[in-house]
């Protein structure tokens, strides 16, 4: 991992924005929270860059940044009818798709929405997930169980066995 501060943020920040976009929602407040995590990240970038993992203690910060905003801006988002398939090679539908995706993660509860982010956007294991939230990883699966049903519910064309993927081989 780079020690300089400038490289970190070359390597790292479209990661962390893309973490933030779901994690906000919003584009505008996205970019804010990148920002500002940066900037406390740099502050503190001596000790940060010390310890063996700055990758995952500056997505700390940014988690708890969102927690923060969170708390404090809980507004309601309004829910669509309910999303209906995206024929393949249609792109509009798709961006609406994932817009979709994006406000039914905004409706979970701030803490399964971070494991849900970190899971699927960061590729994060359950143990990793477990420090950075420093919570147990039988709490994140829980967490990430509730969540997954949570938008199964509302999406439920997803949720159909009929519109899953065959899969190949045992689990």
């Amino acid at each position: 991992m780079d020690t300089d501060f400038d490289g970190f943020v070359a390597a790292r920040s479209a990661a962390l924005f893309r973490g933030a976009l779901v994690l906000t929602g919003n584009r505008e407040a996205a970019e804010d929270l990148v920002q500002e995590t940066l900037e406390r990240a740099c502050r503190k970038w001596r000790r940060i860059c010390a310890k063996d993992a700055p990758d995952a203690y500056v997505r700390r910060i940014m988690v708890n940044l969102a927690n923060d905003r969170w708390r404090r801006f809980r507004r309601t988002v309004p829910q669509a009818d309910g999303p209906d398939r995206v024929a393949p090679g249609d792109e509009y539908g798709q961006v609406d798709s994932r817009d979709q995706l994006v406000r039914a993660l905004q409706q979970l509860p701030m803490r399964m929405r971070t494991v849900v982010v970190l899971r699927y956007f960061h590729d994060l294991s359950d143990t990793e997930i477990a420090a950075d939230l420093d919570i147990s990883p039988s709490t994140v699966r829980s967490q990430l169980t509730r969540g997954i049903e949570k938008l199964r519910g509302q999406f439920p064309a997803l949720s159909d066995p009929s519109s899953r993927q065959p899969q190949g081989g045992l689990r």
